[in-house]
């Protein structure tokens, strides 16, 4: 039997892993994590710093056999599987661009060679491409999709092989210095990494606020959400080991978290079956568009002026990591009140948030802008105040994040403007007029 190569990308886990499965089918297993130039030097501090703590338990989960080598993986994957003498290199498949057509170079060097590719499973529960329309059509609309995804259904976990022989070879010299340092350097807090640290995190979540998830998941101001996206990103879970969690649970929370896992789903699905969405608009809008600097920075770091918008931006520099809700909020903010075209946002959510997925970070920007799937309608402009108001409604996660408004009780730290202190520690005036930006959005897409 041959050594088979497992080429880790976002899949850095054993639990339920069917590529490695796979290859400990086939003989002995090398591990091998690849840092891809390209992917490494633009990406923020946040996501490098996640990253690399992940690769760091990974790598002790394996007793520090975790091969990791740095270069262009069209050039190492085969490279390693010279050096080896594997007869085959297995990987998760992939949906996204970039890794499409990555691994198909891949592939192709390593039929130069004589070696196998294979790819097995993926990053989700259902593999994209895998459901269409009774027409043979991909879906764009959510609830069919998420109909047809209910009704297919998904294997059930698989675990973790313990009888796996691990080939060794060395790490590239200079990767130790690149993860130490992105760790060292890392701009936020970063969570406990690794895959016996997920799964506590969702153990914790499933035992306690999943029962609340329902109401609770449009609060920032309250501890509802799961917390999973940074470890889906990176597949430290699989989805799987979720479903099955929620298998046979019918209340309302539980309903609700397998909606979002579906969204997710959703949105990989639409970005296999249409690659150029990832930066162009689905369903392109002739309007037009600004591009205020002094208000896209303020917008960035946090000085709308509007406490709800800045306390989610805040907490995305902060924590690298934002609620939801103030999600939609902060976009619509930048897409409806400032006119700026959404590419501008989500490049900045990408560079700072430890989730940053470009299917869902990106058709979630398309949603709010009303040029996606199940867009929403074009005369939806989130209000600032009022959804600050309904899903903050004591002001906690306003004065969490924004200090300036402290001092401000209750729904009072949403409109410091209504209030003679309002401004006493220098907190910064409204950079636009909401109800009349709103009016110039609507004259834009009703033209477009």
């Amino acid at each position: 039997m041959s050594t088979s190569l497992l080429w880790f990308r976002r899949d850095l886990r054993l639990g339920d892993h069917p590529a490695l499965c796979e290859a400990a089918a086939r003989g002995e297993v090398l591990p091998l994590f690849v840092i891809d130039p390209s992917l490494w030097k633009p990406s923020g501090g946040p996501k490098l710093a996640w990253l690399a703590a992940t690769l760091r338990h990974l790598d002790e989960s394996l007793g520090g056999r975790l091969v990791i080598r740095l270069g262009d993986p069209v050039d190492v994957v085969p490279r390693v599987a010279r050096e080896v003498e594997a007869g085959s290199v297995h990987v998760s498949r992939e949906n996204e661009p970039y890794g499409l057509d990555r691994d198909r170079r891949v592939v192709a060097g390593l039929q130069e060679i004589g070696v196998e590719g294979v790819a097995t499973g993926s990053p989700f529960a259902v593999d994209p491409g895998t459901l269409t329309t009774k027409g043979g059509t991909p879906f764009k609309v959510f609830t069919p999709f998420a109909r047809a995804w209910l009704e297919h259904g998904w294997a059930a976990p698989l675990a973790a092989p313990t009888d796996v022989r691990w080939a060794e070879a060395a790490s590239d010299g200079r990767v130790a210095a690149m993860i130490d340092k992105a760790i060292r350097e890392s701009p936020i807090e970063l969570p406990d990494a690794g895959e016996e640290a997920a799964l506590r995190r969702w153990a914790d979540f499933r035992d306690g606020p999943l029962t609340d998830y329902d109401g609770d998941r449009d609060r920032p101001d309250r501890d509802g959400t799961s917390r999973m996206s940074a470890d889906l990103h990176l597949g430290v879970v699989h989805p799987r080991q979720l479903l099955a969690d929620l298998a046979g649970r019918g209340d309302a929370g539980a309903r609700a978290y397998r909606t979002e896992l579906a969204w997710r789903e959703f949105y990989a699905d639409v970005l296999l079956a249409q690659p150029e969405s990832a930066w162009h608009d689905l369903r392109p809008l002739a309007i037009s568009y600004d591009e205020p600097e002094d208000a896209i920075a303020a917008w960035r770091e946090g000085r709308t002026g509007y406490p709800f918008v800045d306390a989610g931006m805040r907490q995305l520099l902060t924590e690298g990591w934002m609620h939801n809700r103030v999600r939609m909020v902060t976009a619509s903010f930048l897409t409806k009140d400032l006119h700026v075209w959404w590419p501008t946002g989500a490049r900045h959510f990408l560079e700072h948030l430890v989730d940053g997925d470009l299917a869902s970070n990106n058709h979630g920007w398309q949603w709010v802008a009303g040029t996606g799937t199940d867009a929403a309608p074009y005369f939806r402009v989130f209000n600032p105040v009022t959804q600050g108001q309904r899903f903050d409604p004591d002001g906690d996660y306003v004065r969490r994040w924004v200090p300036e408004l402290a001092h401000l009780p209750g729904k009072a730290a949403h409109e410091p403007w209504k209030h003679d202190d309002g401004y006493a520690h220098d907190y910064p005036r409204r950079i636009v007029d909401h109800a009349e930006e709103r009016s110039v959005a609507l004259q834009r897409y009703e033209a477009g």
